[in-house]
């Protein structure tokens, strides 16, 4: 078992959130963890500027990020 840190939003849903719905959180979080880690043709820094990307796209800047981490 892992403990990831999330958003205080991301928090707050998840664990109002029924059980059923936890589990299939649960289920999705453990299927893209995993095949996060067995894909051999994308690497890790790969994975983190894909995310990095959408992230921008979506209108986090620097500043914001810088925000939110503060806060985190």
């Amino acid at each position: 078992m892992i403990s990831i840190p999330v958003d205080e939003a991301t928090a707050l849903a998840y664990n109002q959130a029924s059980v059923e719905e936890q589990k299939k959180i649960q289920i999705l979080l453990r299927l893209r963890v995993h095949e996060l880690f067995t894909q051999s043709d994308i690497s890790l820094q790969q994975v983190m500027s894909e995310i990095g990307e959408k992230a921008e796209a979506r209108g986090l800047t620097p500043e914001i990020l810088e925000t939110l981490l503060r806060y985190a």
